[in-house]
């Protein structure tokens, strides 16, 4: 059944300045959306430090992502429950706990629960706090606010590697507390983000006022909508985009040892780069978005990432690999968001159960780590990059779905 609050914006009563508080509150989680992205740089030191392959630290990103597929749905579910903002400020706890474990050690099995954890967490959160952030800002040019959130995200994302080089090089003489020091710094910012939004009251967040259905007919009600073409396709296009985006990640520094030979330390500027520039692209596409087509700001973005993963087969120099990089950085940084408006703006009257789709898309990022993994053990990085390059060639076909207008 539906409810009443799917795309109600913020009450008057709220005011300029209330209303601004909640969108400041809104960034600052999806600052903390942005950790789940260390995974690439944990997993990286992990490997080293406890000598695995590529396939066996490869599943730490993949164990992060896998529980998209789980919590996802029912996150939606609990969204109709609870409302939009509760669900979020459950992710945080989650998160926050999340993050506070790798304190504790750096063991292999202790790293897998705080991995699964935060992926638990940045589950949640990923699927509320879009909605809620439409919710704040009223659902004008959805594309361009989603956007801005993601360049917000990929602040925390780019922050992580240098943060990770600097407690490895700088903290373990002192502390011991090595680049771990990155999940103590992003643990008080989690605390911080969520006493904040607590304590910002969003008017329009209604629970449902009505009987729901029970919980079965609505897990089918929701995956009864991957029959709708956009949100099937879309759906897809999201898998590919975060595969790709874990996949570079984790990849571009292996890259750079590989065709280089560089240490890690030095070659862990390349996930930096990568966030760089997709930070970068989120803060001028959600500008692109207001003033060009959806449509042609996607194939341009396409193509960019087309040209990345050439560069990447084939470049043996820095200098090639760093463009590669960087083009890939920017042009996968707004995909995201262009599929999950489409999907969202095509059915509004279902806006928590297509968001809960569309981050269940996300999986992606299991699938893809794992079958890199295997293919860059069989072959070197270029099967890895392989790999990624399938995940662009799909958003080629996925432009037709995209409006003209």
């Amino acid at each position: 059944m539906e409810q009443q609050n799917q795309n109600t914006p913020l009450a008057p009563g709220n005011g300029a300045g209330g209303k601004a508080m909640a969108i400041v509150s809104v960034m600052l989680c999806f600052f903390c959306m942005g950790f789940v992205d260390l995974v690439g740089t944990a997993s990286n030191y992990v490997k080293e430090e406890q000598g695995l392959t590529d396939t066996v630290a490869n599943v730490l990103p993949s164990l992060v992502f896998f529980w998209f597929l789980i919590f996802s749905v029912p996150t939606s579910v609990l969204m109709n429950k609870i409302g939009k903002k509760q669900t979020v400020l459950l992710s945080m706890v989650v998160t926050a706990l999340a993050l506070l474990l790798p304190m504790f050690g750096n063991s292999f099995p202790l790293m897998l629960v705080a991995f699964s954890l935060l992926g638990i967490g940045n589950t949640l959160m990923q699927t509320s706090l879009n909605p809620l952030m439409a919710l704040v800002s009223g659902g004008e040019n959805l594309a361009s606010q989603l956007t801005f959130g993601q360049f917000i995200k990929a602040i925390a994302s780019f922050m992580a590697p240098l943060i990770a080089g600097w407690g490895y090089k700088a903290l373990i003489p002192t502390f011991g507390l090595d680049w771990r020091v990155l999940f103590a710094i992003y643990f008080v910012v989690s605390v911080v983000a969520t006493l904040m939004l607590w304590t910002t009251p969003i008017q329009g967040d209604q629970k449902a006022t009505e009987q729901l259905p029970a919980v079965g007919t609505q897990f089918a009600n929701c995956f009864r909508l991957l029959a709708e073409p956009v949100v099937l396709l879309s759906f897809l296009g999201i898998m590919c985009h975060v595969g790709i985006d874990v996949g570079t990640n984790t990849t571009a520094p292996k890259l750079l040892i590989e065709r280089t030979g560089m240490t890690l330390d030095e070659a862990g500027f390349a996930t930096s780069l990568y966030f760089i520039f997709r930070t970068v692209g989120c803060l001028t596409g959600s500008y692109f978005l207001r003033v060009l087509k959806t449509r042609t700001f996607f194939i341009i973005s396409v193509v960019m990432m087309a040209t990345s993963m050439l560069l990447m087969c084939v470049g043996e120099t820095k200098t090639m690999l760093y463009i590669g990089i960087a083009l890939v950085g920017y042009g996968n940084s707004n995909v995201f968001s262009m599929c999950f408006a489409q999907a969202l703006t095509a059915m509004p009257q279902k806006q928590n159960e297509v968001s809960g789709l569309m981050i269940m898309g996300l999986f992606g990022g299991t699938i893809f780590p794992l079958l890199m993994g295997f293919a860059s053990d069989a072959m070197g990085q270029i099967g890895a990059v392989l790999v990624m390059a399938l995940g662009v060639i799909y958003l080629f076909t996925y432009i037709k779905q995209l409006k003209t207008a």
